[in-house]
């Protein structure tokens, strides 16, 4: 037994304090010129990462990464789409080469097609099969091809985090989204499988885990929620009346969870979907 036991209590109190920093850490992070990817930068940054962001326009990527330094961030822009495996390979290298590792990912790229929407006079004919393989491409292989990508770095390290973005559209049928719903639905199991595939081949200090984010306002999905005047659209309210917390959600309100997988505050936490989605996912409607 310790002769110490002040010493003790300041260890141990050390030991359960829960840390949520990302300092020095690196961070590569898909989908990051969008209003959610755009936010997803700043407080990733703001946790102490260094953030690569990475969006097919080069323009924005630029622009986001100036906005994080600008903050007083590290980031930089590397364009790429996420479904070109050689691209992916160049910003895997530009980043080793700037920064020297490679500690985390963010699979944020993802998107749907109207093809692979039903309006409400459609029905399930009307379904196009290459819009809703360009939505399963976008959405599931553009999580699997960065991980592809960047994991064997952290591999090689023996230790890394990797956040999934899902969707409330994975957890249970949402109306006429039929091509998103499915492809999110993929990811979630592709969450699970490279959560205990990774940790059961290369160690517990690989996890992997993922969001499911609500309804938030986006470029995407605004003409769907709200009118032009800001008013809610039939879609919007009937949306709004499923979710107890009674509003849309705030794309800040991601970072809690989001920082959180990713840091060693979660490190016994891999294979988890996480909802943030002011309860719309237990709500039964009664």
């Amino acid at each position: 037994m310790s002769q110490n036991p002040t010493h003790d209590a300041a260890h141990d109190a050390a030991r359960f304090r829960p840390d949520f920093r990302l300092d020095g850490k690196v961070c590569v992070l898909t989908g990051g010129t969008g209003v959610l990817g755009t936010v997803m930068a700043h407080g990733l940054a703001q946790a102490g990462a260094r953030v690569a962001v990475l969006g097919r326009r080069a323009e924005k990527a630029e622009a986001v990464a100036a906005s994080v330094r600008d903050g007083g961030g590290e980031a930089m822009a590397t364009p790429a789409d996420v479904l070109d495996e050689a691209a992916l390979a160049e910003v895997r290298e530009r980043v080793l080469a700037e920064w020297g590792r490679i500690d985390l990912l963010v699979n944020g790229a993802g998107g749907n097609q109207p093809g692979a929407t039903l309006s409400p006079e459609q029905s399930l004919p009307d379904l196009e099969p290459e819009a809703m393989r360009g939505v399963m491409d976008l959405n599931f292989f553009g999580t699997l091809l960065p991980t592809q990508a960047f994991a064997p770095v952290m591999i090689e390290r023996g230790a890394g985090a990797i956040v999934n973005v899902s969707s409330m559209a994975s957890l249970q049928a949402v109306t006429r989204v039929a091509g998103y719903s499915a492809a999110k639905a993929a990811v979630d199991n592709l969450t699970r499988w490279l959560a205990t595939t990774l940790a059961k081949q290369h160690g517990e200090g690989l996890r992997v885990n993922a969001i499911a984010p609500g309804f938030f306002v986006a470029e995407q999905n605004r003409a769907l929620l709200l009118n032009e005047d800001g008013s809610l659209t039939e879609r919007g309210r009937q949306i709004i009346d499923g979710t107890p917390m009674g509003r849309f959600g705030e794309p800040d309100e991601l970072l809690g969870a989001l920082i959180w997988l990713l840091s060693d505050a979660s490190r016994f936490v891999t294979g988890a979907v996480v909802p943030i989605d002011g309860g719309f996912s237990v709500y039964s409607g009664v």
